[in-house]
């Protein structure tokens, strides 16, 4: 795209942090991912599978009753809070400080839920991002845009987008509006797509990693998991939104030649995040 600026591994290695010998899961950062209802319960471990293989210490995710069990089982490593209701979130509530909250893979848009998602937003002090239903959520409420944090980032595919800005005639509209909708309310978008572009007020960061593997259910959540977990990681938003779509594409371009396009699936996307990593490792050296 004109006037964008490109995002490739060598640019990606000016902040990319290797991890310290010492360190330990207390200080490697905690992610809290808010989501998940009845049927959908596999976007919210889809999420947090993602955000603990992406180097974060610890990892909880925040899930209406009826997916306890799901998510205690396929990840053992994320630990689980429930909200009151069985079959999905009606407030959201937790004892504890992340450093960074991804809030949206598969909440539903109950109406329940919607006032449990405005109240949080009044109170949330924490770095976050907002996804999937969450920003459905909100293109049906807009007026509560206003509350979300400085550099929130937010994650839509295009209906999502189109929820938020309203309909565009061309691709030049459609960027314009998303500039004016970033200014406005001083987020970032991150606009998943062939290529996905980060959009931070005015600057334009054009991704260059990445396949049409990607075009699968469930790839927006693992990217949702992998982005919360950089940010709790202590990277600052932007950085985070640039590794983690970064990351998230390099994952389906190490893997294509032993998937091909037709069988990789998101569950793909988190078992190639090791040698995604280590790719990166490697070029440094």
């Amino acid at each position: 795209m004109k006037n964008s600026i490109l995002i490739n591994k060598k640019s990606i290695l000016n902040y990319y942090k290797t991890t310290v010998a010492t360190t330990h899961k207390g200080i490697q950062g905690h992610s809290l991912l808010i989501g998940g209802s009845y049927g959908k319960m596999g976007s919210i471990c889809l999420s947090s599978k993602a955000a603990i293989k992406s180097g974060c210490g610890l990892v909880t995710a925040f899930i209406p009753e009826c997916g306890y069990n799901i998510v205690q089982i396929s990840i053992p490593e994320v630990m689980v809070l429930t909200d009151v209701s069985n079959k999905f979130i009606t407030k959201i509530n937790f004892d504890f400080e992340p450093q960074a909250i991804g809030i949206g893979p598969g909440l539903g848009t109950e109406s329940k839920t919607q006032i449990a998602l405005c109240d949080f937003l009044k109170v949330n002090l924490n770095p976050m991002v907002i996804d999937a239903d969450a920003l459905n959520i909100l293109g049906l409420n807009p007026s509560w845009l206003s509350l979300l944090q400085p550099k929130t980032i937010c994650t839509p595919h295009l209906k999502e987008l189109e929820r938020l800005i309203g309909k565009w005639n061309s691709e030049t509209e459609k960027i314009a509006k998303t500039i004016a909708f970033s200014k406005k309310y001083n987020v970032i978008i991150v606009l998943k797509g062939a290529p996905t572009l980060i959009i931070d007020n005015e600057t334009i960061y054009e991704n260059t990693s990445g396949n049409a593997a990607l075009a699968t259910a469930g790839s927006g959540d693992v990217l949702t998991g992998i982005i919360t977990s950089l940010l709790a990681q202590s990277y600052d938003p932007l950085q985070a939104a640039i590794l983690g779509v970064y990351i998230h594409g390099l994952t389906s371009d190490i893997a294509l030649p032993e998937t091909g396009y037709q069988s990789f699936i998101a569950s793909d996307i988190i078992n190639y995040l090791d040698k995604a990593f280590l790719s990166l490792e490697e070029y440094q050296k």
